[in-house]
């Protein structure tokens, strides 16, 4: 890893909003999530929710792989889970829907803590999660059309958010606001991936980085990193 590649993913790092999320409720489209999650990278998000409880839709966490490697994706079986951990992180929940207590999206205060339902493309966001939603929310629109593709509203509201994280200097920060752990895991793993995953396979942990990025590491897990693994042995046909 070049010194200034370590250098732009520390400054990417100091920049990422660990309280503001989104929380996608069965959106299906590949390329929905793809644009969904590519959105949060580039406003700063660090981590995005989903609920998918159907096993086969798990296999869209593997969508938007260039976005995928910057923005952690957290899937739950149920809204209820989701909504557990949301708020127990402190977050206010707010949900896409058009409501007789809804309001502009532009009147929420995204400096707090805050995380954004957004519904499945067929059905909106379900009962379930509106019941345990803090506030409805809506994107003004005076055309005949009454709806907005999902990733575009999520643009929208995610870069309303982003403004108003500027403008108190949320952003402006130097140093991150990510555990040290997991600061760590993301500079090893996007400035050494294939030592990485030769690691990972080996059950290694990560050793330090230095200033410049570069691993500092002992002899023995340098021994261990070079060692040729076993074949596996493939099953006998009969």
């Amino acid at each position: 890893m070049s010194p200034e590649r370590f250098q732009r993913i520390q400054s990417v790092l100091a920049t990422r909003q660990p309280d503001l999320t989104v929380c996608m409720e069965e959106v299906h489209k590949p390329n929905n999530v793809s644009a969904i999650i590519r959105t949060a990278d580039a406003v700063g998000v660090h981590k995005v929710h989903a609920v998918w409880p159907k096993e086969d839709m798990r296999v869209l966490s593997h969508t938007s792989a260039g976005a995928r490697n910057w923005v952690e994706l957290e899937t739950h079986d149920t809204m209820v889970n989701a909504m557990a951990t949301l708020k127990s992180q402190g977050m206010q929940v707010v949900a896409t829907h058009l409501s007789d207590s809804a309001i502009d999206f532009r009147d929420v205060d995204y400096t707090k803590p805050t995380a954004i339902i957004l519904g499945g493309e067929k059905n909106g966001i379900t009962a379930e999660a509106l019941s345990l939603a803090d506030q409805d929310i809506i994107i003004p629109m005076v055309g005949m059309v009454q709806s907005l593709n999902v990733s575009v509203a999520s643009a929208l509201i995610l870069y309303e958010a982003q403004r108003q994280r500027q403008a108190v200097g949320m952003y402006d920060r130097t140093t991150t606001q990510l555990p040290e752990a997991v600061v760590h895991r993301i500079l090893f793993e996007r400035g050494h991936p294939v030592l990485a995953k030769v690691a990972r396979r080996k059950g290694l942990p990560y050793p330090p980085l230095d200033e410049h990025g570069q691993i500092v590491a002992d002899e023995p897990w340098w021994q261990t990193m070079q060692a040729i693994e076993p074949k596996k042995r493939q099953p006998k046909r009969n």
